[in-house]
């Protein structure tokens, strides 16, 4: 076992400590192996220069005025201020179509290589956020889950043969979808971050400060216990910044990206791609969806965020030749109430759509958009399609990794990637 760099650089800042936490990573990952052993999981190493990058929409997507069912008189009628007009909605088919800031999704959609899976859920949903993240991301549907099912899939690769970008986390935390008991997730807000950082007194960037961490180590008996460990984690710190900076020097392409968080860090995931730095599983959140309140211009503004981003990630793809590799997929922990609130918003709902991008992707809605006319006794969406089932859809056909193993069963699969 490797220790990923991220146990030592975080945002810049050194939060390792030699005599008190490496050992304790070191025998949780340990005990990590021998479980999965035991209980017989298997990582298949098929299709290794394919990637999925998942996009999490932070607190609960509006999905029926993100897919929207134009022809229905019911939304109308339960959307008064909120409904989108018929005459701006981006039609796809005779009853659904876009929010009108879906637009450069649309012209992906009419290229073919956009999905739309509806009336994604699963049983009793929660309505907490939560409960709500921790049930999609552990799939525990308690909600009292521990491992994320990307931590599952990367405890395999992150780090393998020393290799620490098998996954790249974009955020100042890491995702619980990514959590994992021995394979520490690198995580960063902007290339810059990830490295050691300089005492703003040293006058020569920082270099004074790394030889001095490289002696602390080198000065570690060889024949002392983790003394291996020891070794691999001072050189992954030294040589992985140095990595992802000359990534980020040598990256050039005429895409322009948007100025905000989203498209900066889908940015940074490009380059990884480009720059072939192994990466098996990207990550990145737009956070903002909870809207309750004034939820029209909110929501507008987060689709275009949402859109413009992935347009510009795709289309940098397609320059650099990395487009036949890359799937992306979308989630959110629920959707939003079916009838809008008092406060031109709305409240915590269940199903909600789901998108699937790229050029491996077959166009088309997957799933069944669910009825307005059939609630639950809440009000809201009774949903149609177990969101494990797109899980399990990404890892058999895309990721050549088996569903039965991560998922802990089997849940069946979409058509929107074809048959391995």
């Amino acid at each position: 076992m490797k220790l990923s760099r991220r146990a030592m650089i975080k945002d810049g800042m050194l939060v390792v400590s030699a005599g008190m936490v490496m050992p304790s990573i070191f025998s949780r990952g340990v005990a990590s192996a021998h479980s999965l052993s035991q209980q017989g999981v298997h990582f298949a190493q098929a299709a290794s220069n394919r990637t999925l990058i998942v996009v999490q929409m932070a607190g609960g997507n509006d999905g029926l005025n993100t897919v929207i069912p134009y022809t229905d008189a019911l939304y109308r009628k339960m959307r008064p201020t909120l409904g989108i007009p018929e005459a701006q909605v981006l039609t796809l088919d005779g009853r659904l179509g876009f929010h009108p800031n879906l637009a450069p999704l649309k012209k992906l959609w009419d290229a073919g290589h956009l999905a739309v899976v509806e009336g994604v859920g699963y049983p009793n949903s929660s309505l907490s956020h939560f409960q709500a993240m921790d049930i999609w991301q552990t799939l525990d549907l308690n909600g009292v889950g521990t491992q994320g099912w990307l931590g599952k899939l990367v405890s395999g690769w992150v780090d393998k043969d020393g290799h620490p970008f098998k996954a790249l986390d974009i955020g100042t935390q890491t995702a619980q979808a990514l959590s994992s008991l021995n394979a520490p997730v690198p995580t960063l807000t902007n290339v810059k971050s990830y490295r050691l950082a300089p005492d703003p007194q040293d006058g020569d960037g920082g270099s004074t400060r790394l030889q001095a961490l490289m002696k602390l180590y080198n000065s570690y008996p060889r024949t002392a216990p983790y003394a291996a460990l020891l070794d691999t984690t001072a050189t992954d710190a030294q040589t992985g910044g140095k990595q992802l900076q000359e990534a980020d020097a040598n990256y050039h392409s005429t895409v322009t990206y948007p100025q905000d968080s989203f498209g900066q860090g889908l940015k940074v995931l490009a380059e990884a791609i480009v720059a072939d730095l192994g990466l098996r599983v990207g990550y990145v959140t737009l956070g903002g969806f909870d809207t309750h309140a004034n939820q029209q211009d909110t929501h507008a503004q987060l689709l275009k965020a949402l859109a413009d981003g992935l347009a510009a990630f795709y289309e940098d793809l397609v320059q650099h030749g990395k487009a036949d590799n890359v799937v992306v997929m979308t989630w959110s922990e629920f959707g939003r109430r079916v009838e809008e609130n008092g406060s031109q918003g709305t409240d915590h709902g269940t199903a909600a759509p789901m998108f699937v991008l790229g050029n491996p992707v077959s166009k088309g809605i997957y799933g069944e958009p669910p009825s307005l006319s059939s609630l639950d006794n809440s009000g809201n969406l009774k949903y149609t399609t177990d969101f494990r089932s797109i899980y399990a859809t990404m890892l058999d056909r895309w990721l050549g990794a088996s569903s039965k193993d991560i998922l802990g069963g089997s849940f069946g699969g979409q058509n929107f990637l074809p048959q391995v």
